[in-house]
C-alpha cells in the first residue's frame, strides 16, 4: 500500500509523518529525495552544473543552496529549467523505492509530497492524506514557528495551494487544529484501517 501524504505549510504535516513513522510506517520524504539526488556526483549534480555553472557549489562539491535559491528567485526561466532537471530524477528515486517496499508483503510506504496535489502526483499513491488546519490557525501557527509578522506569513501560505481546496483531493482528512492528543487518535485510527487492509506491517 503506498500512501500520499500532503498538507499545507503549518498544517502540521512533518508531526503527522513522525506519528505514522512510529508505527512502523516507511516514510518516502520528497525533500530528502530532492537533496540526495544532488549530492556530489549524481546525475543531478552534473546537470545542475551544467546548467548554472560553479557558482552554485561549494569548494567541495556541494550544491549551495543558497546561492542556487538567489539564481532562481526573480528568474522564472531559470526556475523552470530547474524543475526539468529535478523533478524527473526526483520522481524516478521515489518510484524506485516505493516499488522496492511494495514488492515486500505487509509493508505500508508513506510518500511525504508537499506539492502532490499541485504537481499531479497522486498517480503514485493509492490514497491521499491531507493534513488540515484553518488558514487562520495556520497563519497563527506560521508566524509563532518563524516569528514573522501577519502580512510575511500571509504571503507564504497565498504562495501555495488554498488549504480549503486542497482537502477536497484528500481521500482521508486528518484535522490538525485540536490537541497533539487528538491527532495522535486519528493517526491510531488510520494505522488500525490500514493495517486491516494491508495485512501485517513489518
Amino acid at each position: 500500500m503506498a500512501i500520499g501524504l500532503t498538507g499545507g505549510i503549518a498544517t502540521g504535516k512533518s508531526t503527522v509523518s513522525q506519528m505514522i513513522a512510529k508505527r512502523g510506517g516507511l516514510i518516502i520524504d520528497a525533500d530528502q529525495v530532492a537533496r540526495e539526488v544532488v549530492e556530489p556526483g549524481t546525475e543531478g549534480s552534473v546537470k545542475v552544473r551544467a546548467r548554472f555553472g560553479d557558482s552554485v557549489f561549494t569548494h567541495s562539491g556541494e550544491l549551495n543552496r543558497h546561492a542556487l535559491r538567489n539564481v532562481i528567485f526573480n528568474d522564472e526561466g531559470a526556475r523552470k529549467d530547474l524543475n526539468q532537471i529535478l523533478h524527473p530524477l526526483i520522481l524516478h528515486r521515489m518510484q524506485s523505492l516505493r516499488d522496492e517496499f511494495e514488492s515486500k508483503p505487509g509493508g505500508i510506504a508513506v510518500l511525504d509530497i508537499p506539492l502532490l496535489i499541485e504537481e499531479g502526483l497522486t498517480f503514485l499513491v493509492d490514497q491521499v492524506v491531507v493534513v488540515y488546519v484553518p488558514e487562520p490557525l495556520q497563519l497563527m501557527r506560521l508566524m509563532a514557528r518563524e516569528g514573522i509578522r501577519d502580512e510575511k506569513a500571509m504571503q507564504m501560505v497565498q504562495a501555495q495551494m488554498p488549504i480549503e481546496e486542497k482537502k477536497r483531493f484528500a481521500d482521508v482528512l486528518i484535522d490538525n487544529s485540536g490537541t497533539m492528543a487528538d491527532t495522535e487518535r486519528q493517526v491510531d485510527l488510520l494505522w488500525e484501517t490500514w493495517v486491516r487492509e494491508n495485512g501485517s506491517v513489518r
